[in-house]
């Protein structure tokens, strides 16, 4: 084995972290005998020769060895080698990322089509690991055969053929996994493939082996699910949990702690497995159940009900695992589609009580993220900050406190009955970093926590911490518009020291522009900040318009702005002048001309200013429907002009744009691998306002 091996010139190539000599090592670690030193070559493999899926020349310069490794019976740990090569040769580069492909990264893709191509040649080895004796390599096989291998059809046969002699559950519900896999990169063979796996589901299979032919056709085919696929995997759910023993047994083992975590997880059944902790996998009948239901909920996409349907059912079940499940699909569904989820919201609620405290803490984040959405939640959530006190303020190792997820939810619901939890989270010796935005959803029913606010404020030591301490207090005191608060904030503004001292003046400048005329104390302070120079000034301007309403002193200010370096400064300065109204008439030329700047949101506000001002549509409404168009984080800015606007002033086609989006399924902002706290929250944002432009209904519905 390793014949060549020192051959190689290691030390001219590099990987992900300097010279490349130490690759042989991590090569023969993955032959040891010793687990530990096995894992840790794997881990280096991951790390630094194959780094968050980059191929470099010794990656490639790898492969021969790898492939002597697979097929070398003597090898333990083979299926992580398998699924390792799956990685190297698996990346697809199709026409359109060979057309966005720069000068820097020509040689980068070349390397994956090189691997593509070694990994791809030496393919055959798979089918016959797919009968090894050894059940880690038959568990990757199949999904390295449907990968890499270059007669899909033969793939398709090997794998119906090896499925009824195969033992092992977790390498069964693997072959299933690698035909959906075929079926979606070979689309010719799609029908052969759904037709194999409808009859997989039908049939008088195993629970698992039938739910993993339902995913897969969800994945590959979706118009072939049968019509009562709900009833169909909730049954098979109640099947999988009522089997006695725990299902895997004799299957891979599963790596734990640091080292599994590190690497790059694989989005398949057998990256799940092999990622999944002892913690999340003990005491389940099937650890892998919840990967097979995220990929039927892929598959599912925009079915919003039969999905909810699904996960109701879920929420329902006496398995707390299932439950956990479900309360984390609940997430990504109601992130990423509208929906009617009341019913949905209500069980998750359900589950704030259950004695399974990770059940309790996953419901608790979910709901934090729904806002108004948890509104049927929202006596739960009352009950659960009541009942734990000690969950208020969450204590962190490093990093600031925050609030608990269940006062965090309450309180964006506007729920008074959260303010026990708040004033005793400002009493705390470092307010939550949270407190203050949780405040701005409460309105005047947090007035009571005015006098606390102004109090801690005037407390905090104006030193290099002074951001973080202040911060949250400047943030509730905004929200409030607590004007009595003037003095204290003036002394911040002040006596804002250099670190973060910026951040800091922008946050005083803030609450002084929210307090308006009860500011009046500050307005020599203002006057003298809108001379100095940079964001400061637009920021001074903005709050002394606010507290005084003179124009002729802050024009002049808004109108330099304008022509700042930065694009940032530009947008503060036109959203300012928008404020102005008709006051702000002289800049209109300089606003019009803005409206074919580059930068897309600098356009955006520019138009809004220019309607505020002039109070004419004809200009603005292109540039703001074309904005929609070009970006949908935008839409909200937009929409809340053309509310103000109003229709029919905005025109018709605003009138059109506003109907489609109240239309569609998908959220504006979902995005695929990922999220934002408040993405919900702006979604529902955004479609109240398009109802409100609109003239329709106002209440929280759905458009599904």
């Amino acid at each position: 084995m390793f014949a060549g091996i020192d051959e190689v010139d290691w030390a001219s190539m590099e990987h992900a972290y300097g010279p490349a000599d130490d690759v042989p090592a991590l090569l023969r670690g993955l032959a040891s005998a010793d687990p530990a030193e096995r894992e840790s070559a794997l881990d280096g493999m991951y790390g630094a020769v194959h780094h968050q899926g980059d191929v470099y020349a010794c990656t490639l310069a790898c492969i021969p060895f790898l492939f002597e490794l697979v097929v070398d019976p003597g090898v333990q740990d083979r299926g992580s080698i398998v699924e390792l090569l799956t990685s190297i040769g698996g990346i697809d580069l199709d026409e359109d990322d060979e057309d966005e492909i720069d000068e820097d990264e020509i040689e980068g893709a070349a390397n994956y089509a090189m691997a593509a191509a070694a990994v791809t040649a030496g393919a055959g080895v798979f089918c016959e690991l797919i009968a090894d004796e050894d059940p880690g390599v038959r568990l990757a096989a199949p999904l390295a055969l449907a990968t890499l291998h270059s007669r899909p059809a033969q793939v398709l046969a090997l794998l119906r053929e090896r499925l009824p002699v195969e033992a092992a559950e977790e390498v069964r519900l693997a072959l299933v996994e690698a035909a959906g896999r075929v079926a979606l990169r070979h689309r010719p063979l799609a029908g052969q493939a759904a037709d194999w796996l409808s009859r997989l589901a039908a049939e008088a299979y195993a629970p698992g082996l039938r739910l993993a032919a339902l995913a897969q056709l969800a994945r590959c085919a979706p118009d072939a699910l049968p019509g009562d696929v709900v009833t169909m995997v909730s049954g098979l759910l109640r099947e999988l949990r009522t089997r006695p023993g725990r299902a895997g047994r004799g299957g891979p083992e599963v790596p734990t702690g640091d080292a599994a975590s590190e690497r790059t997880p694989a989005p398949t059944l057998v990256g799940q497995l092999r990622a999944l902790s002892a913690e999340e996998t003990s005491g389940r009948t099937a650890p892998w159940a919840a990967d097979l239901l995220r990929t039927l909920h892929v598959g599912l996409d925009d079915r919003v009900a039969e999905r909810t349907a699904l996960l109701a059912d879920q929420l329902r079940s006496p398995d707390p695992w299932q439950r956990i499940d479900a309360v984390r699909m609940s997430s990504g569904l109601i992130r990423a589609w509208r929906g009617a989820y009341d019913e949905l919201v209500r069980l998750v609620a359900g589950q704030l009580t259950d004695p399974e405290p990770r059940l309790a803490e996953a419901a608790s984040h979910v709901l934090e993220e729904l806002f108004s959405l948890a509104a049927p939640a929202a006596d739960a959530l009352a009950a659960r900050v009541a009942a734990e006190p000690g969950a208020w303020v969450r204590q962190w190792a490093s990093g600031p406190p925050g609030l608990g997820s269940a006062v965090k939810a309450l309180a964006r619901l506007g729920d008074a009955r959260v303010l026990p939890a708040l004033a005793t989270a400002l009493a705390q010796p470092e307010v939550p970093h949270d407190v203050g935005f949780a405040i701005r959803y409460l309105g005047e029913a947090a007035a009571p926590l005015a006098g606390t606010l102004r109090r801690r404020l005037g407390e905090v030591g104006l030193d290099e911490g002074a951001y973080d301490r202040a911060a949250p207090l400047l943030a509730g005191l905004t929200a409030l518009r607590a004007g009595g608060a003037t003095p204290e904030v003036l002394r911040v503004l002040r006596g804002a020291p250099e670190y973060r001292g910026e951040w800091l003046r922008t946050a005083a400048l803030r609450a002084l522009d929210a307090f308006g005329p009860a500011a009046r104390e500050a307005v020599p302070e203002l006057r003298a900040l809108i001379r100095r120079p940079g964001t400061a000034a637009t920021e001074a301007a903005e709050a002394l318009w606010s507290v005084e309403g003179d124009a002729g002193a802050v024009l002049p200010v808004l109108l330099e702005g304008l022509g700042a370096e930065r694009v940032h400064d530009c947008r503060a300065a036109a959203v300012a002048l928008g404020r102005l109204g008709g006051e702000a008439a002289v800049a209109v030329p300089r606003l019009r001309a803005l409206l074919a700047h580059d930068e897309l949101w600098l356009r955006v506000d520019a138009a809004v200013a220019l309607w505020e001002i002039s109070g004419r549509t004809g200009e603005s409404v292109p540039v703001l429907l074309a904005a929609w168009e070009q970006n949908r984080h935008v839409r909200v800015r937009v929409a809340q002009c053309l509310v103000r606007m109003g229709l029919p002033g905005a025109g018709p086609d605003a009138a059109q744009v506003l109907r489609a989006e109240l239309l569609s399924v998908r959220r504006h902002n979902a995005m695929d691998g990922g999220y934002g706290s408040h993405d919900t929250y702006e979604d529902e944002k955004l479609l109240a306002l398009c109802r409100r432009a609109l003239g329709v209904d106002t209440g929280k519905g759905t458009t599904s």
